[in-house]
Formats: C-alpha cells, sequence, structure tokens
C-alpha cells in the first residue's frame, strides 16, 4: 500500500469530475479523498498497491468525459489507511 497526493489543473470543476473520480475509484478498490480547491484545481488523495494507483493515475490524465486535464502534479505522501473513497466538500 502507498499514498498519493494528485492535483489536477485544467477545466475540473463543474463538469463532474469529483463524482466520476468517486464512482473510479471505488470500482478500482483505490481509498481517499477527491475535493475541489479555490484556485479551480482538483485534489485527491489515492490509497492503494502500485499496480492500482498506476491505473488510477492514467485515468486522471484522461478525466471526466467534459473536463479538459492541463496538468497532473503526483508527490508521494504518508499512509493514512483510508477505509473507504469520499467526496469532500468544502
Amino acid at each position: 500500500m502507498k499514498h498519493i497526493d494528485i492535483r489536477i489543473t485544467g477545466r475540473v470543476q463543474g463538469v463532474s469530475f469529483r463524482a466520476t473520480t468517486k464512482a473510479v475509484a471505488d470500482q478500482m478498490g483505490v481509498r481517499g479523498l477527491v475535493r475541489n480547491e479555490k484556485d479551480g484545481s482538483l485534489y485527491i488523495e489515492a490509497e492503494g498497491d502500485d499496480v492500482l494507483l498506476e491505473v488510477f493515475l492514467e485515468w486522471c490524465h484522461e478525466g471526466s468525459d467534459r473536463s479538459i486535464i492541463e496538468n497532473v502534479n503526483v508527490t508521494e505522501g504518508v499512509l493514512k489507511n483510508y477505509q473507504n473513497f469520499e467526496i469532500v466538500k468544502k
């Protein structure tokens, strides 16, 4: 298990990105959270094994149907042992 923090920029708010991210994460067994940031970006914390996270990251580069991905920044973080994947509303 490992933990990654993902920041996605582009047209990622108001395009069902969070809901689609949750659906994809739930389907894959990835745990963590997703939330919109005030600067218009999207922030994701994801936990899973290396293979799962690699496939999840590939999806993050594609995004939801109406999104336009400009940049995906990934950093490794400390494992938080999430039990599920949730949408956090600020």
